[in-house]
């Protein structure tokens, strides 16, 4: 077994690296000293609500596409062929579910943080519990994320790895502090187009030494690397049509539909349909993300075929392999090396910035201005931007955790997909489930966390306690589906033996990854209706306006009407946006009574609900709006 080789960089390449960190640096500059100067929380951490379709799509696309993924998903083609393409199909529903659901729900809500919806729909708890799985899932991703991509760059072409950490963390920090939301936005902007610089010119590069796309496509067919549609409805397979199309659906919801980073991104929009509109963009984008990767990985095919760098022991894992791969393609080509290594590290970059600035708006909104309610707004923001500085310096501390950790680094991220999935399932309950009570949430998220963990740990202990023979045991993590779960790609790179079917709680150990999030945000729905039933369900009149998506009331349009109204299922979506007028939150609570009056309900109670709100309304004249929620039609 050959020793790993390490190819260098040139100077040119190293000026490349430092440019991409000036810029991003520039940028976050240029926000803090232009324009409002960053000096209310409405701009530090909603851009002041002014993003337009365009920047906010691309930095929903550069947020989960980090620097892992694009390690990740080249390696995995090269191993199994294009069957993971089919993860395209996931991005319909994983796009539409978020633009016509989720996104009218939050931004008609005014909210600051996707948990303030919490609290409106259920309780202050509910909102504690859903901001402190938030913070412990972000906390722990972002420095291995950070960690990871300086490991392999550092194994392949002995790129000083601390220098690579610190350089990133202290950059992206400094931006993220003192730009605040607009910074990050358009310094991903800038990052997504360095991205798809690098990926294409290693595709360009790569191909063209290979003999050309026809030449690169023919040894794909002719190795068997071209998948066709494969059908298996059995949930343990790894990668099938199922488990890609309709997994990847439940991925792609705890991405985009109620991970407070892109949550963040969907309430900068100047409207509700800038907001919609940047998810339609983001589709075509996430598909030719994917196909990138894809072709990638059949160029790698082109040059090695089955004479992988990892069997040769060239590289001692799947990570390290794409790195070389772009080591060895422009070995005299000087400056390309550095451009591959700024996309990998732009990549990086766009997603602990997020990480930093959505982590110090949860912590903001929902850990301290709650019990601050008279703080100033200069107080505030100045506070903010320690939040934003101490989670970058938290993240540096995580990425040496991470090194520390070795081989653990796969499960760091597997925390990243397993608490992805019950939060979820926590605002779907609260979304769909009008009946479902804040009991339910709590208990339905700590079982649908039990359930991930339980799973989650199991399958990893039994893949560490049964190694796969071979040369690919010290193989490390590889997350493939933009980070949000892992598998040790190399425990499957062997020849494929048959081997028997796993049963009992095996079988849940073997459990296809993509299927983490929809089973364990399943779990939470179940739990949390079954103890919502027992514990009493929620009335139609207890819910506060807006909070319930009417789907149940659609599904269920040939029940006759007192059987929808027991079920709590006639409640309408909130006012369109022309219609939204700003009310405090205590006005929502009171009014929930108005939530959604039902069809029997009388002229004299619709009478006395207003009179009831004139007054309320004389009240609060005097008192300044924090929050705003909209009045539901009655």
């Amino acid at each position: 077994m050959g020793e790993v080789v390490q190819m260098h960089f040139t100077t040119v390449d190293y000026v490349i690296f430092v440019l991409l960190l000036v810029a991003s640096a520039g940028i976050g500059l240029f926000y803090a000293f232009s324009g409002g100067r960053q000096r209310t929380t409405q701009e530090f951490l909603l851009a002041d609500r002014s993003m337009s379709c365009l920047p906010v799509s691309l930095s929903l696309l550069a947020t989960f596409q980090s620097a892992v993924a694009i390690l990740g998903a080249p390696s995995e083609v090269y191993a199994f062929g294009t069957q993971y393409w089919f993860l395209g199909c996931s991005y319909f529903l994983g796009l539409l579910i978020p633009a016509h659901v989720f996104i009218p729900i939050f931004y008609r809500l005014r909210l600051s943080s996707a948990y303030e919806y919490l609290e409106l729909r259920f309780n202050k708890m509910v909102r504690i519990c859903g901001t402190a799985t938030f913070i412990f899932q972000m906390v722990i991703y972002m420095g291995v994320v950070l960690y990871a991509p300086a490991l392999a760059l550092n194994a392949v072409t002995g790129f000083d790895l601390w220098g690579a950490v610190l350089a990133m963390g202290l950059v992206c920090t400094l931006y993220t502090a003192l730009g605040g939301l607009k910074a990050v936005i358009w310094t991903d902007v800038f990052q997504t187009v360095v991205m798809f610089a690098g990926q294409l010119a290693v595709i360009v590069v790569g191909a063209n030494q290979a003999g050309g796309i026809v030449e690169v496509w023919r040894k794909a067919v002719n190795g068997s690397r071209i998948a066709g549609l494969d059908l298996n409805p059995d949930p343990l397979e790894r990668h099938t049509f199922w488990t890609l199309g309709v997994g990847g659906v439940f991925l792609m919801l705890a991405l985009y539909g109620v991970n407070q980073a892109q949550v963040q991104r969907y309430l900068s929009s100047r409207t509700e349909k800038e907001a919609v509109m940047s998810c339609y963009v983001v589709f075509p984008c996430q598909q030719i993300v994917l196909c990138l990767g894809c072709l990638m990985g059949l160029v790698m095919f082109a040059r090695y075929g089955e004479d992988s760098p990892l069997d040769k022991g060239y590289v001692k894992s799947n990570d390290q392999m794409v790195l070389y791969f772009v080591m060895d393609v422009f070995r005299d080509l000087p400056g390309l090396p550095g451009l591959f290594v700024a996309c990998l590290f732009s990549g990086a970059l766009s997603t602990i910035s997020s990480a930093f600035n959505s982590l110090a708006t949860v912590t903001m909104e929902d850990l301290i201005k709650p019990h601050f309610p008279n703080m100033t707004e200069a107080r505030a923001t100045l506070l903010s931007k320690g939040l934003a500085l101490a989670y970058g310096l938290v993240c540096l501390a995580m990425a040496y955790v991470a090194s520390i950790m070795g081989s653990v680094l796969q499960a760091a991220f597997s925390i990243f997909g397993m608490v992805g999935g019950p939060l979820l399932g926590l605002f779907c309950l609260g979304i769909f489930f009008p009946w479902a009570n804040s009991v339910g949430a709590v208990v339905g998220l700590a079982a649908g966390l039990a359930m991930a963990f339980w799973v989650g740990i199991g399958s990893f202990v039994m893949r560490m306690s049964r190694p796969p023979p071979g040369p690919q045991l010290n193989a490390t993590a590889l997350p493939l589906f933009h980070n949000m779960t892992t598998t040790v790609l190399s425990s499957l790179v062997t020849s494929p033996t048959a081997k028997p079917r796993p049963t009992g709680v095996e079988a849940l150990y073997t459990l296809s990854y993509m299927w983490y999030s929809a089973h364990n945000s399943a779990t939470v729905v179940v739990v949390g209706l079954l103890v919502s039933l027992i514990t009493g369900p929620m009335k139609e009149r207890e819910l506060t306006p807006g909070t319930v998506f009417p789907v149940l009331g659609t599904l269920l349009f040939f029940l006759p009407e007192r059987y929808k109204e027991k079920l709590c299922c006639i409640t309408p979506l909130a006012l369109k946006p022309t219609e939204i007028s700003s009310q405090p939150y205590q006005m929502a609570k009171k009014d929930g009574n108005g939530a959604a009056c039902c069809k029997e309900d009388t002229a004299t109670e619709d009478k006395e609900l207003e009179s009831d709100r004139a007054q309320t309304e004389d009240e609060d004249m005097d008192t300044p709006t924090a929050h705003t929620v909209q009045e539901t039609a009655l």
